[in-house]
């Protein structure tokens, strides 16, 4: 889901897009490929070769296996924004998700290790898919926090969110991460507990 809102997002910002996938003829693939006649789909290598820019939005246990799929020379010197989460595969606690990273090692650290040529920015973690794109809240346009090595690509990707209807704020260098992959833990208590997944977002106040 988080990579079909933010393919179908990137698409109305009239960018070229293609959705890497296992299987192209899986039914809710081209079912979105009906929707979005203009989009492409492809094999994860496929995918990887074509984007200029790149989004990790898989399950976080399986995006190693992603990349390996992909091809790590195609993430090579491109920016990758990392949507994606260390979520374990097991049940909440009171509405609060288990992570298989603990507090002094991020997912996004694993994946950058996994590709020390690619330009990794975390963003679009900590929010559901109902709100990646426009989020039209009463307190205003929510708060995106990132990070990464690389600050030409922490631009390119605030360019991103900021058309895409989001503050940013550049929480630094890729260890940042330990702190904002877990607020996707925070924003998810509110549905397991009160069914409330699409009214919430986060914002950083400043006076």
């Amino acid at each position: 889901m988080v990579g079909k809102t933010l393919a179908t997002a990137f698409l109305k910002e009239s960018h070229a897009v293609m959705m890497g996938t296992r299987d192209t003829s899986k039914a809710d693939v081209m079912e979105w490929k009906s929707r979005n006649p203009s989009a492409r789909t492809g094999s994860f290598a496929e995918t990887a070769a074509f984007g200029e820019l790149l989004v990790l939005a898989t399950k976080g246990t399986i995006t190693p296996d992603v990349i390996k799929l992909a091809g790590e020379k195609n993430f090579s010197a491109k920016t990758v924004i990392d949507a994606t989460n260390p979520i374990a595969d097991a049940r909440p606690v009171n509405g609060v998700i288990q992570f298989y990273t603990d507090i002094n090692q991020s997912l996004m650290e694993r994946l950058q290790k996994l590709l020390p040529d690619a330009k990794l920015v975390k963003a679009f973690n900590s929010v559901g898919n109902a709100l990646m794109y426009k989020p039209d809240l009463s307190g205003g346009p929510p708060t995106m926090f990132i990070c990464g090595n690389d600050d030409q690509a922490k631009l390119t990707a605030s360019d991103i969110l900021k058309s895409f209807g989001w503050e940013v704020e550049d929480m630094g260098k890729a260890e940042a991460a330990r702190a904002i992959e877990p607020l996707c833990i925070l924003w998810c208590i509110p549905g397991f507990l009160s069914n409330e997944w699409s009214n919430h977002a986060f914002k950083l106040l400043k006076g």
